[in-house]
């Protein structure tokens, strides 16, 4: 498929409207007939997105390392299980009894020369990770568009089964340190349009499509979509490996282009034709950007953390357009997908149950096995109300097995029993201007953003997500009563968004006007004080 001449031209025009002004036409004739004729050559187009794909990938690489140190390890199972990892990147040693080790103890913390941002800032890192995503999938749909569009798809699509035995005779060559003649470059030699066919059409779909699979939104709505992968956890592991793949193919794809036939390479990608008197331009233009784009990665994770606040705020307002168009609608629907025998053995928990210096309330009413609790709801409301444990208990019983999905990357299948949040809300009747639920913990935050004591845990949801079916106040676990470490007497469950926002130990919950109003104005006690996101569907 091909372009017809009038529309070369037009590209040509698009490509060079600097040159076209002063009417010098010698670059548009030569790219139309250069493509028209099949010589492949290196265009405008080609190199521009090439460039940016190289600043992307480094960007995605680094913030991907931070959210990997967040949970250090790869599993092919979603019971993620002490010991059920099939790699991991800490030294530390899970005890099988949950609730002696959070998923919190198990973090890493990486310089800042090293991830984006470092310092154990996992919020800023997905934020990073998802806004460069959704740039580097534009501009990669530009570069195929184009790459189909002009006829330079065969740059990199064999049009012959022939390319195999060639590639198998060139591999010998580069592992013997020596390199094929020049003209097996045409642009590449076989071996070459293989690998790059493979980063091209396999690896960077594969990104793509395991990617989607860490969002709590899609497989909780689409649950069929992770057993794709195997599973969610499957999915990850094979999102982790596309990233070794693409950090080694960065490492020897550049180092190449300085050992195999530098003037051929430096020059055709920088001037887009072989100019081997140009060599020495070329090699400190292209010196100067590397130097450049390695600047901009290190600047990045120094911007962050100057002001970790502001880039909180900037990254949540680049990034709420992208979940508004792919997430954000999408609600759980999990009932009835996951089995009694899907249910996981272990699972990982996020902050330990209140001390009694944290909440002697909370401790009195446990010492009591409960009796005494009552849930306060309210707020904007035509009345406030206080439930037992017995009178949520009295009220239609809904049960579910769902997936927990953790920002960190861990997983756990359980089966919870409660009463939905809607019912409970029901029983009383929210003002004009209630715009969002805030539900807060007798817990504590585990640290505060700017060193102040700690705060009770709270946080805000908007009126879509307390009115999903899915969305229940669960008082059981796996057909037992809450244990402690997951929340006990009573717990929120939004089966469509991470962990982070389903308050345990729930105190009260009162309709607000407006999050903004609330703690650090940010939407809860992860976005205030961990630098999350009040959407937390991806």
């Amino acid at each position: 498929m091909a372009l017809t001449r009038e529309g070369l031209r037009f590209i040509a025009w698009w490509m060079f409207p600097e040159r076209q002004r002063r009417g010098n036409k010698r670059d548009m004739n030569t790219f139309i007939t250069a493509t028209a004729s099949g010589d492949l050559g290196f265009p405008a187009w080609l190199r521009i997105t090439h460039f940016i794909n190289f600043v992307f990938i480094g960007v995605l690489i680094r913030s991907g390392i931070e959210i990997l140190s967040s949970h250090p390890r790869l599993y092919w199972n979603n019971n993620c299980g002490p010991g059920t990892e099939w790699i991991h990147f800490t030294k530390s040693v899970v005890p099988t009894k949950e609730g002696e080790y959070m998923a919190r103890d198990d973090e890493l913390v990486l310089p800042k020369w090293f991830s984006l941002p470092g310092g154990k800032k996992i919020g800023l890192g997905r934020r990073w990770h998802g806004v460069t995503n959704f740039l580097w999938m534009v501009n990669g749909l530009i570069y195929v568009v184009l790459l189909f569009g002009t006829g330079q798809w065969r740059r990199l699509v064999p049009t012959s089964w022939d390319v195999f035995p060639q590639a198998l005779e060139s591999m010998p060559t580069y592992l013997s340190s020596n390199l094929p003649p020049v003209e097996s470059f045409q642009p590449y030699d076989a071996l070459q349009q293989l690998m790059y066919a493979f980063i091209v059409f396999v690896v960077a779909p594969m990104m793509i499509l395991t990617g989607i699979a860490m969002s709590p939104a899609v497989v909780g709505r689409f649950p069929w979509y992770a057993k794709l992968f195997g599973n969610r956890q499957s999915a990850r592991s094979l999102h982790f490996l596309g990233m070794a793949i693409y950090l080694v193919f960065v490492v020897f794809h550049v180092s190449l282009v300085f050992i195999a036939y530098p003037q051929h390479n430096v020059t055709n990608m920088v001037f887009g034709e072989y100019l081997p008197e140009r060599f020495a331009a070329g090699l400190v233009i292209m010196l100067t950007m590397i130097a450049a784009v390695i600047a901009f990665w290190l600047w990045q994770s120094y911007w962050s953390h100057k002001d970790l606040r502001r880039t909180q705020i900037v990254l949540n307002t680049l990034e709420e357009p992208i979940r508004a168009l792919f997430v954000n609608r999408l609600k759980s629907k999990q009932r009835g997908f996951y089995k009694e025998e899907d249910i996981s053995p272990y699972h990982w928990s996020n902050g330990r149950h209140p001390t009694p210096e944290e909440s002697p309330e909370w401790e009195a009413l446990r010492e009591n096995d409960w009796q005494g609790y009552e849930l306060e709801v309210g707020g904007l409301t035509n009345k406030t109300i206080k439930l037992t444990l017995d009178d949520l208990r009295d009220m239609q019983r809904q049960e579910q097995i769902t997936m927990h999905t953790c920002m960190q990357g861990f997983t756990g299948i359980a089966k919870w029993g409660g009463v939905r949040l809607s019912d409970v809300l029901a029983l009383v009747k929210p003002n004009e201007n209630a715009n969002f639920l805030m539900l807060t913990s007798y817990g504590t935050a585990q640290h505060m953003y700017d060193g102040r004591p700690l705060e009770p845990y709270y946080t805000c949801l908007p009126k879509e997500l307390v009115y999903e079916d899915e969305t229940i106040l669960a008082f059981d676990m796996n057909d037992k009563p809450l244990p402690l470490t997951f929340g006990a007497p009573l717990r929120l469950r939004v089966e469509s968004i991470h962990g982070y926002k389903m308050v345990k130990y729930l105190h009260k919950i009162e309709w607000i006007e407006d999050y903004r109003t609330e703690g650090d104005g940010m939407g809860g006690t992860r976005e205030d004080s961990g630098l999350q996101s009040i959407n937390a569907k991806i």
